[in-house]
């Protein structure tokens, strides 16, 4: 089987295509730039230069593969028409092969208890324009075509990703990590690798099918800065800020943050057969 990627050289993309190729899947990789490019290729696959915005680019290498996975983002000031374009260009050309688009939980807001991916749907402004691109890409399902949404978690693990961004790296220069709140709100995490193999497992899902990609740990934002602040070498200093405070801090990225959000994954689990193995969370956090 042979596989185009988008967002291959990212934090979720590396360890996908490392999963990929453990299934046995070769991987063409979307590379924006020389470093991408090296990147890409030391994992084992191969670049195929080009960005997000070069929909023929991304309709050939569609056209060329058996199965597409949408992980790239590009967070200019035009992310929705670029991500629609560009899903839309690989949708046409991967036809009736599967198409998985990427989502994420944050667009249910937050929850009442732990629920599934039947939620109601009320996004923070970050990610409230994915709304109107997944239903389209969904709605292609009704024409023949065979699209496919994965909706991550709050994903963590090999010392990357938001929390490192947002948490340990400010916590260590700061001496303190920072608590949206009381540190009553719940996160949904998920293991980065744990979260490459159920995009591996979504190449075998059925049309218009959607998963949140979460492990079912889904424990209070105070554990978690805890845990984080061992990690940033300032254990148990917690810098407690309001939400106004975090957003004037990290931007409007902190109302996602603040949401309280449990899940369960015993969709991608029943209908996939996904088995998330990395489920100490608060273990690897704290040596991130």
């Amino acid at each position: 089987m042979k596989v185009f990627l988008t967002g291959g050289s990212g934090y979720i993309g590396r360890s996908t295509i490392r999963a990929l190729l453990r299934h046995g899947i070769e991987v063409t990789a979307l590379a924006r730039s020389e470093r991408s490019a090296r990147t890409v290729a030391d994992l084992g696959a191969t670049p195929l230069t080009g960005a997000l915005a070069d929909t023929d680019v991304l309709r050939g290498a569609a056209g060329r593969a058996d199965g597409v996975i949408h992980l790239g983002a590009d967070y200019s000031e035009g992310t929705a028409a670029v991500d629609r374009a560009a899903a839309e260009a690989m949708q046409d050309g991967a036809g009736s092969r599967p198409y998985v688009h990427t989502g994420g939980v944050w667009v249910y807001g937050d929850t009442d208890g732990v629920v599934a991916e039947d939620a109601p749907l009320s996004p923070p402004r970050i990610t409230a324009w994915r709304l109107d691109n997944e239903k389209r890409v969904l709605a292609r399902a009704a024409t023949g075509e065979h699209p496919v949404v994965v909706m991550p978690g709050l994903v963590y693990g090999r010392s990357g990703g938001l929390t490192q961004s947002f948490f340990v790296e400010p916590g260590r220069a700061a001496g303190a990590v920072p608590c949206i709140g009381d540190g009553a709100a719940h996160w949904a995490l998920v293991h980065v690798d744990d979260i490459a193999e159920l995009y591996v497992l979504a190449l075998n899902a059925r049309a218009g099918s959607v998963y949140a990609g979460v492990s079912g740990q889904n424990l209070p934002l105070a554990e978690i800065t805890l845990a984080l602040s061992h990690a940033a070498g300032c254990p148990g200093r917690i810098d407690s800020l309001s939400l106004d405070q975090a957003v004037r801090r990290m931007g409007p990225i902190a109302e996602a943050f603040a949401l309280d959000q449990q899940f369960t994954g015993a969709r991608a689990r029943r209908e996939l057969g996904w088995t998330p193995t990395r489920l100490d969370a608060l273990a690897e956090l704290s040596q991130q």
